[in-house]
């Protein structure tokens, strides 16, 4: 049997109530999240659930993406996002497993093609 745990975050940003700055849903810092680096990604509501996972070979432009365009998962619901954590994961076939398995493990609402258990 194969263990698998669910990483630890490296960081995590959250939406400011009332931003000043510039922001994109109400998160000022994805400054914070590099740009050359791959890993996986978890999109949480104020109440903790888990709303969406994914996977990136370049981490910033992918999680923007999510805000940005029109065929996200997430475009309907980006309002709901409070929280984004971020873990750094090199090797392509570990951030595939990762992303089925939190998807699974906790319960993605809008991961559906990740579910496996439906």
């Amino acid at each position: 049997m194969i263990t698998i745990t669910v990483p630890t975050p490296d960081f995590t940003i959250y939406k400011q109530q009332a931003p000043e700055l510039s922001h994109i849903y109400g998160f000022t810092d994805f400054h914070l999240i590099t740009r050359e680096k791959g890993g996986i990604f978890m999109f949480y509501n104020d109440r903790d659930e888990l709303l969406f996972v994914g996977k990136a070979r370049k981490l910033r432009q992918r999680i923007k993406k999510h805000f940005e365009d029109t065929v996200s998962p997430i475009k309907d619901h980006r309002n709901e996002v409070a929280k984004i954590e971020v873990c750094h994961v090199d090797d392509p076939v570990e951030r595939e497993i990762y992303e089925t398995y939190i998807a699974n493990k906790l319960g993605a609402r809008y991961n559906p093609d990740k579910l496996t258990n439906q």
